[in-house]
């Protein structure tokens, strides 16, 4: 069974993901503690609220640098709401500009459209070239801020997209050991079960 630490930084809804990696087969540690985060099979990093403030307790617990060091090392990480969206170089909200992790190069911004926030369920598109979402699927999602461009990842990654009051903005990344979901896995029913499902069947491989 692999091992599965959910990095515990201060931000986001742990019980629901530890249970909803559970039940997808994993052993789940929660734990801020670095030596873990680095050698667990894989790592979970949560988020919720704003983005500069996930980012400032995301460095007060180390954890961009985790982040790094396990993209260097190529070792599975699944970030999940502004935990995808830390892992861009840049956040601006409110007129205010953060700098990321910088795992991808880009840039999550306000979405463009009055309909804010985007809240409830909608649709992923598929890609016959991905590992996570070879088909279309409905996932649940709560957020006001996206990235909005293929420009906004590198060009070896996989972009998966989905569409908000007329907007386009990336709803899932895959690059090489990272999986990142601008969606809630674990809270999108048998749909984001089968999604963590196939993510923890991936760290056997690893």
């Amino acid at each position: 069974m692999s091992l599965v630490v959910v990095f515990d930084y201060g931000s986001g809804n742990l019980h629901s993901v530890v249970k909803a990696l559970e039940t997808s087969g994993a052993s789940v540690t929660v734990s801020s503690q670095r030596q873990q985060a680095i050698d667990a099979d894989g790592l979970v990093v949560p988020g919720v609220g704003a983005f500069s403030a996930c980012m400032d307790q995301l460095r007060s617990a180390g954890g961009d640098d985790i982040i790094r060091t396990r993209v260097n090392n190529q070792a599975p990480l699944l970030g999940i709401c502004v935990g995808h969206q830390v892992l861009f170089s840049t956040g601006v909200e409110h007129g205010t500009t953060c700098p990321g992790v910088g795992v991808y190069p880009g840039v999550v911004e306000k979405l463009p459209t009055s309909r804010l926030p985007h809240m409830g369920w909608n649709e992923v598109s598929g890609d016959l070239h991905s590992t996570f979402f070879p088909d279309t699927h409905r996932y649940y999602f709560v957020h006001s801020y996206g990235a909005l461009s293929n420009e906004d990842i590198p060009d070896n990654a996989l972009g998966l997209w989905c569409h908000h009051g007329g907007v386009p903005f990336l709803a899932a990344v895959e690059y090489g050991p990272v999986l990142s979901t601008q969606f809630h896995p674990e809270k999108s029913g048998e749909a984001g079960l089968d999604l963590l499902r196939t993510w923890v069947k991936s760290l056997e491989k690893s």
